[in-house]
């Protein structure tokens, strides 16, 4: 989001995610759900609201350990959703625990979240989008080209003539190889 480039710079919440995190290359996979997951979490609400939940979601989800989410009950479900840190929306609770599920099935069949990634890339946003929905729950267009920009994937995340830009493409980036 070309704005983000102008807005977000000195903010307490987006200057950091901006200038540290948004479009590096990620290659750890609780970095990658955790990412995944605040993108869902982000559907139909501002992406400040978001990070200013983000140290309540690492919280609520455990670090976001794929293996302990992955197992989480009716128990962890209702504690949840009755988590005023977070967003409490019970499909995207849903979500975020068969995602886990998912994620430990690809680590079992790829290695890791992050080398299924790999072995998908390159492909078009489009591709990725009905990868994503087969794949995933919770993953519309927008998640995913947000979740894929955020981590490397996709170009978009910054302009440029943004600072961070050079920054990024010095990490050599999969959307750059």
């Amino acid at each position: 989001m070309a704005d983000y480039c102008d807005q977000a710079p000195g903010h307490p919440f987006h200057g950091p995610y901006h200038d540290r995190e948004y479009g590096f290359p990620v290659n750890d996979d609780a970095v990658l759900f955790e990412r995944l997951i605040l993108e869902i979490n982000q559907a139909g609400l501002s992406w400040l609201t978001v990070l200013k939940k983000r140290a309540a979601f690492q919280a609520a989800f455990d670090g976001f350990d794929i293996d302990r989410v992955a197992t989480y009950g009716g128990v962890e479900r209702e504690r949840l959703l009755n988590d005023s840190g977070i967003i409490r929306n019970r499909l995207k609770v849903e979500a975020t625990i068969h995602n886990a599920g998912i994620i430990r099935t690809l680590q079992a069949e790829h290695g890791s979240f992050h080398a299924w990634l790999e072995h998908h890339h390159p492909l078009p946003l489009d591709d990725w989008i009905k990868l994503f929905k087969r794949t995933f729950r919770f993953t519309g267009p927008e998640i995913v080209n947000e979740f894929l920009m955020s981590t490397g994937y996709l170009p978009g995340a910054h302009r440029d003539d943004c600072p961070v830009q050079a920054r990024i493409l010095a990490t050599e980036p999969p959307w750059a190889r």
